[in-house]
């Protein structure tokens, strides 16, 4: 008896994907992350607009508009592709071909290239 035919795969665990619960855990904290940043950018906004620091208090204040919507986005991304080998370039099995138009193999593999037959030549 043989075995089959069909190559097996082999599935290394280091490349494994994540568990989805992990994943979840590791989204989460990121959103709360994010969501710490934001609150802190609101605070020091506030505290420079008090204390008129005018323009400068815009910055923090621009952060704190727009890190929500990253947030958002990165937590609800989906499952990332972190333990993948990264990109493997095509490659074809084909079989071994020859250039016919190469001195070496070319009429018979003297080392010459043919010659074509002249106006001469009957």
């Amino acid at each position: 008896m043989s075995h089959s035919s069909r190559p097996s795969s082999v599935h290394v665990v280091t490349q494994a994907r994540r568990s989805l619960s992990d994943d979840i855990a590791y989204r989460q904290r990121r959103y709360l992350l994010m969501m710490g940043i934001r609150a802190l950018c609101f605070l020091i906004a506030v505290m420079l607009f008090i204390n008129h620091f005018g323009w400068l208090a815009a910055i923090p204040a621009i952060g704190a508009i727009f890190i929500p919507y990253f947030a958002v986005v990165f937590a609800n991304g989906g499952r990332e592709p972190d333990n993948t080998p990264g990109f493997m370039e095509y490659q074809p099995k084909l079989p071994a071909t020859r250039d016919p138009g190469s001195p070496s193999e070319a009429n018979g593999g003297n080392g010459r290239r043919p010659v074509r037959p002249g106006p001469d030549d009957n």
